[in-house]
C-alpha cells in the first residue's frame, strides 16, 4: 500500500512540474480533460495518496535504535 502511494504521489509531482513549467496537466491531456470522471478520479486516489503518505513523516523505520 504504501509503495502505491508514493508511486501516486510522485505521478501527482510531476504532473504539477508539468503544469509549472509548460502548463501541461498530463492527467487530464490522458483521461479527456479536467472535469472528466476519470480525471477527477485520478485526482482523487492521487490526493488520498498524499494524505496516506503524510504518515511516513512521523513513522519511526529505525528499528535498530540507532539515532
Amino acid at each position: 500500500m504504501t509503495k502505491l502511494a508514493l508511486v501516486l504521489v510522485i505521478i501527482g509531482a510531476l504532473n504539477w512540474l508539468l503544469v509549472g513549467l509548460f502548463q501541461f496537466d498530463l492527467v487530464a491531456a490522458i483521461f479527456g480533460g479536467h472535469f472528466t470522471l476519470l480525471s477527477r478520479v485520478v485526482y482523487t486516489l492521487i490526493g488520498l495518496a498524499g494524505i496516506y503518505t503524510i504518515g511516513l513523516l512521523f513513522r519511526d523505520t529505525d528499528h535498530r535504535g540507532v539515532v
